[in-house]
């Protein structure tokens, strides 16, 4: 079976797949950038299903580096998945690590629910200020390591928000 990957200069609300991913926070009540868009696109029960999730500890629903689903709602996509990225700090406290553990997560929780069509985001490159061209390294790397092992997902997209974050994933996927 051949998996497709590819980056698409594109509004992820909008995107017919069975999954779209959301760079959430932690406490996975919406926000800004990307997830205060797709709080906004799903509608108000989104926010409802998200606050269902308890907390770990106050304040957190969605601990750096896990996934959470949830139905689409409003949205094209079946389901919503919630990875809280983080937070830049230079690269050398395991930021690497929990983003990769957001892309790992997020595959694993999307092949239990039979997801076969999923789109990412730029996870914490927005406001978490994580550099693109390192971020998009770890995601196409995740992506392709997963998909060679669980053939579940047979189509990723990575939507990207502008020119240059096409360009940074297109580089690395060789289109």
């Amino acid at each position: 079976m051949v998996i497709r990957i590819e980056a698409l200069q594109a509004d992820i609300t909008t995107l017919r797949v069975d999954a779209i991913v959301n760079a959430a926070n932690e406490r996975m009540l919406g926000g800004g950038g990307v997830d205060g868009a797709i709080h906004r696109a799903a509608g108000p029960k989104l926010f409802d299903a998200c606050r269902a999730f308890p907390e770990i500890r106050p304040g957190v629903r969605c601990p750096t580096g896990e996934a959470k689903i949830t139905p689409g709602f409003e949205l094209p996509a079946q389901f919503v998945i919630h990875t809280a990225g983080p937070v830049w700090q230079g690269g050398s406290r395991g930021e690497a690590q929990l983003l990769a553990h957001c892309y790992r997560n997020s595959l694993a929780v999307a092949s239990e629910n039979e997801v076969r069509s999923i789109a990412f985001p730029a996870i914490s490159t927005g406001v978490y200020g994580y550099p693109l061209d390192k971020a998009a390294e770890i995601a196409v790397h995740e992506v392709n390591h997963f998909t060679a092992v669980d053939a579940t997902i047979q189509h990723v997209i990575f939507a990207c928000f502008d020119r240059k974050a096409l360009d940074a994933y297109r580089a690395l996927l060789g289109e």
